[in-house]
């Protein structure tokens, strides 16, 4: 085990080099600039060429690529053009935020996602299914910004049910310890902190839950369709087996696989639709940061938090292949 996790790490390294590259020469494929974004109407050539040189990038792309390349090996990410401030301080300053989003809309989707598939293949060709199958296919078709721009409208401007943008009422003087404000609201006792802040995570995470919610309902329907058919499964029935037990232990247990496998994925993709979901809810998290990056061409932003997120990324993933040999012994055994 340890031997295998040592493997997938040093993979690592040319992956993320490779990343690097094709990550550089997109940031720099982006129309304008950094000095053109910063200096707006006053984008003089003088002043123009005053910003490229203050952050070195009127130099040679190649130059300037090792640059970025030694700092980042030795921990500097740079400093944003936006807000002057280190990248890794932003980042972590906005991590909990999107990590609590990212938190409750894949609880939303395995909560809800694996029983509904599971209802689906139990009730494979009768109406139930048809109608979990035609759900999930409109779920995965559906742009996100639209579904949350849909959600904003109807909940929080026509019904005002929910709270429209932000993370918690600007007015409510609450105590933050770890960033993440329903757990603050919890360990500090304020209820009503932590309940006006899980309030206005409902609609984003919704939001932000449909697509990977819909995938994992049809993954989790067509790989307990595949088990439910196999020998064993009706080697069990024949010999007498409970059908809980045959259910839990030889039918959704072997059929967690892939949808683990699918799980991780989604977990990796979040932050993707979390740049527009956090955008449309004026949610303070990296979604809101890296779209503000895109638009004012902060390049040191875009860099460090795209590599941020790739290690994230594949350190989810590596949890998850680990996580198989705890779910099907014979991925222990090979």
């Amino acid at each position: 085990m340890l031997r295998t996790i040592g493997k997938r790490l040093l993979l690592l390294i040319p992956t993320l080099l490779g990343l690097s590259i094709l990550l550089f020469l997109w940031v720099r494929s982006l129309p304008g600039g950094p000095a053109v974004a910063l200096l707006g109407e006053r984008a003089t050539p003088e002043a123009i060429e005053q910003i490229n040189e203050l952050y070195g990038f009127n130099r040679p792309l190649i130059e300037q690529y090792f640059t970025w390349l030694g700092r980042l090996l030795q921990g500097d990410f740079g400093v944003s053009t936006q807000t002057r401030a280190p990248i890794v301080e932003e980042f972590l300053r906005r991590l909990p935020a999107t990590l609590e989003l990212s938190f409750w809309a894949i609880i939303i989707a395995v909560g809800v996602g694996i029983p509904l598939g599971y209802l689906a293949a139990r009730r494979h060709g009768k109406a139930a299914d048809h109608v979990l199958v035609g759900a999930s296919l409109l779920g995965i078709t559906i742009p996100v910004f639209f579904l949350a721009f849909i959600l904003k409208w109807i909940f929080a401007v026509q019904l005002g049910w929910l709270p429209s943008e932000g993370r918690q009422d600007p007015r409510m003087d609450a105590t933050h310890y770890t960033g993440f404000y329903v757990l603050d609201g919890i360990i500090t006792g304020e209820w009503d902190a932590a309940w006006d802040a899980f309030l206005h995570l409902i609609l984003p995470a919704i939001a932000l839950a449909t697509i990977p919610l819909a995938i994992i309902v049809r993954i989790t329907r067509a790989s307990v369709l595949e088990v439910q058919n196999s020998d064993y499964v009706r080697t069990g029935m024949a010999k007498g087996i409970s059908t809980g037990t045959i259910r839990q232990r030889f039918i959704l247990r072997n059929a967690l696989l892939p949808v683990i496998t699918t799980i991780g994925l989604q977990v990796g993709l979040l932050i993707s639709g979390a740049v527009l979901t956090e955008t449309v809810f004026a949610y303070p998290g990296i979604g809101s940061f890296m779209y503000r990056a895109i638009f004012n061409r902060d390049y040191p932003a875009l860099q460090g938090f795209i590599i941020f997120i790739a290690i994230g990324y594949a350190l989810i993933n590596l949890l998850v292949d680990v996580s198989y040999s705890f779910i099907d012994p014979r991925v222990r055994v090979q």
